[in-house]
């Protein structure tokens, strides 16, 4: 998969060179290009952005570096050759929910643009522009605003990237998490058995993988009903 991050501050995905990311670049199963987004401006400052049309607080960023950047990595040669469109995200508090599903959607495209934010957001014909080179989604990660895009993007790419086969060394630890089969992951534990006056419970050293099976899956109901309700539909917490 091919990766491509537009922001002014591309210091921030550094972190993505570590752990499982790092070695999924390092032996070429994920291709990650961030670029400075003011590498396409042409005055002396650098300037990506300006005040809003219409008057309020804050700046808005300039479309023509959006536009200019989004030519080169969006509108590739080998993209229209190939007849592939890229998927481009913009992270936004006013974007679709990012979800588990989202991320697995993701992790089977071929090129994502990540375009990254900041100020009081992109000039919105900036959306409209994408949707010429590729598909376009705004995605947010909560019902929250952050600074920028970063801190957003990181997320998205972690939780893509861990879904590309190959990345995770062993795939099956990959179908239990939490967000999988709708319900949160259940509680795990290693040795010592007893640590500090608490106990593993018992069935978990039992050796019965059905009666571990049943007790995790118990786990999965109690925890999202305590925790997350909102996962449960009408009908299906059996448990309760």
């Amino acid at each position: 998969m091919r990766i491509d991050v537009l922001s002014i501050f591309p210091s921030y995905f550094d972190g993505l060179t570590l752990s499982l990311l790092g070695k999924a670049q390092s032996t070429g199963l994920l291709d990650l290009r961030v670029r400075d987004l003011r590498d396409w401006t042409s005055d002396r400052h650098r300037t990506v952005d300006d005040t809003p049309y219409g008057g309020g607080a804050g700046m808005v960023m300039k479309p023509e570096p959006w536009g200019l950047a989004l030519d080169e990595v969006a509108g590739s040669s080998d993209d229209a050759e190939g007849g592939r469109r890229p998927t481009i995200i913009f992270p936004s508090p006013a974007g679709e929910v990012f979800t588990q599903k989202t991320a697995r959607d993701l992790a089977t495209r071929e090129h994502l643009v990540f375009g990254c934010g900041r100020y009081e957001g992109i000039d919105e014909r900036v959306f409209e522009f994408a949707a010429d080179l590729g598909e376009v989604r705004l995605i947010s990660l909560g019902d929250y605003v952050l600074n920028g895009g970063e801190v957003a993007t990181m997320a998205m790419i972690e939780a893509i990237g861990r879904l590309i086969p190959g990345v995770v060394g062993n795939p099956e630890s990959l179908v239990e998490e939490s967000h999988e089969d709708g319900l949160l992951e259940y509680p795990s534990y290693t040795k010592p058995a007893s640590w500090r006056e608490r106990a593993v419970p018992d069935v978990l050293l039992s050796g019965n993988h059905a009666a571990i099976a049943a007790w995790r899956r118990e786990q999965q109901f109690v925890r999202t009903r305590t925790r997350r309700p909102d996962l449960l539909p009408d009908g299906e917490d059996e448990h309760s």
